[in-house]
């Protein structure tokens, strides 16, 4: 026996490695990668990270935001992308939702700096505070016409807009373009996975339905992505994968660490076999109908084939006269229009409301039977949780309601 484990090996040494696995994992995804195949650009040597570390003139400390796309460019999550867009092709997304080479891409992903020293050909160490992120290679430096990108992207160049407040007072004057090395993820208070490490945990080809969220999730979504599983569209034994966004959102939203506290308490209390769980570390932009397609794209690389598009997807109110920048439906038409072309199929979310007879039933179901359905505004249920009333549990789940009363 001794003998022959020498002669030929031990079965731990012919079993396939880490990576080997990775991509079978991959390959038995019902979903491909957005542009045919996920990148991954992050080193695993110390050696070679701290000689790309040598390699670099200068620093720069990244912001949170910044932070998230560096994360999802070296992780795939932004697949095709290897590094920032460069001029040709932050105008070719700005002005078209393509790439130059005509792949659908809906939200440009680009560096900022006020710093007039980077040059093209500048090779610079990307830190999150004392941590090395990633390295860059300036290929392209530029002056962004700011005031289309908002118009094109957000439908509007008003500062009302929270998208355009980002771009106007939180980016600088110049826009750098070039390839990433990764070097070590950042860290966060959630954990955030790769798109490969989600796939692995995936169920082999079946149908995955993606569903985004920036907040808490209360009865009524829950409800709403579980009866996804139901659609005509989704095969019986497809699964759910809810997959917050925890990086910057909007003015006034909920902390990403607050957010993911609620999502681990909800995940445990509900225990549901079909229903998965990863946190996804990207920054909102509050751009509608574009924001929905780039959240589609997203969870094509993480493996998904379906996606939830809720009323007013990633929408946003005026500053000043509180009125919708965007049409209740308009991000749901948007992506039933354009899902073909990313591969992705759009799961309309259903308008649910809840009913003291029948519980969740659809709107036009509760008005077929003439019932009235119990309403719970977001304004009053934050005067409630700050008050310690009692919330009803047809509106929120006990476990959520706790962690959001210790963070008040």
């Amino acid at each position: 026996m001794v003998a022959a484990a020498l002669l030929f090996g031990t079965a731990a040494a012919f079993a396939p490695s880490p990576q080997t696995m990775a991509r079978s994992r991959l390959f038995a995804a019902k979903q491909e990668p957005h542009g045919g195949s996920l990148v991954n650009l992050y080193l695993e040597e110390d050696a070679a990270k701290e000689a790309e570390i040598a390699s670099c003139e200068s620093t720069i400390e990244v912001t949170e935001r910044q932070s998230c796309d560096i994360e999802l460019i070296c992780n795939g999550g932004f697949s095709p992308l290897t590094g920032f867009m460069d001029e040709e092709s932050y105008k070719s997304v700005v002005e078209s939702m393509r790439l130059p080479d005509g792949l659908l891409f809906s939200l440009p992903v680009v560096m900022d700096t006020d710093d007039e020293s980077i040059g093209v050909g500048a090779k610079i160490l990307l830190k999150q505070g004392d941590l090395p992120i990633a390295t860059m290679e300036v290929s392209s430096k530029y002056e962004p016409d700011k005031p289309l990108e908002c118009k094109q992207l957000y439908g509007t160049a008003s500062l009302e807009h929270p998208g355009t407040q980002m771009v106007a007072w939180e980016r600088g004057k110049y826009y750098l373009g070039g390839k990433l090395v990764g070097l070590n993820k950042p860290v966060r208070e959630f954990p955030c996975e790769s798109p490969a490490e989600v796939r692995e945990r995936m169920p082999d080809g079946v149908d995955v339905v993606a569903f985004q969220c920036r907040n808490p999730v209360h009865r009524a979504h829950y409800e709403l992505f579980t009866r996804a599983l139901d659609a005509p569209n989704v095969a019986e034994d497809g699964v759910v994968l809810v997959h917050p966004t925890c990086g910057p959102t909007q003015p006034g939203d909920i902390p990403g660490n607050v957010r993911y506290k609620t999502y681990e308490v909800l995940k445990e209390e509900t225990a549901n076999p079909r229903v998965f769980w990863a946190y996804l570390p990207y920054s909102m932009h509050m751009a509608g109908p574009r924001e929905a397609i780039q959240h589609m794209m997203i969870r094509k690389n993480f493996g998904c084939t379906h996606f939830i598009i809720g009323r007013d997807m990633a929408g946003c109110k005026s500053s000043i006269d509180g009125e919708d920048f965007y049409g209740a439906y308009e991000a749901q038409d948007f992506a039933l229009d354009n899902g073909p072309m990313l591969g992705v199929d759009a799961v309309p979310s259903l308008n649910l409301v809840y009913t003291s007879e029948k519980g969740y039933i659809t709107a036009d179901e509760a008005k077929e039977d003439g019932l009235d359905a119990l309403k719970l505004s977001g304004t009053k249920f934050r005067a409630m949780l700050r008050a310690g009333d009692e919330i009803p549990e047809w509106f929120a789940f006990k476990s959520v309601v706790e962690v959001l009363r210790q963070a008040a």
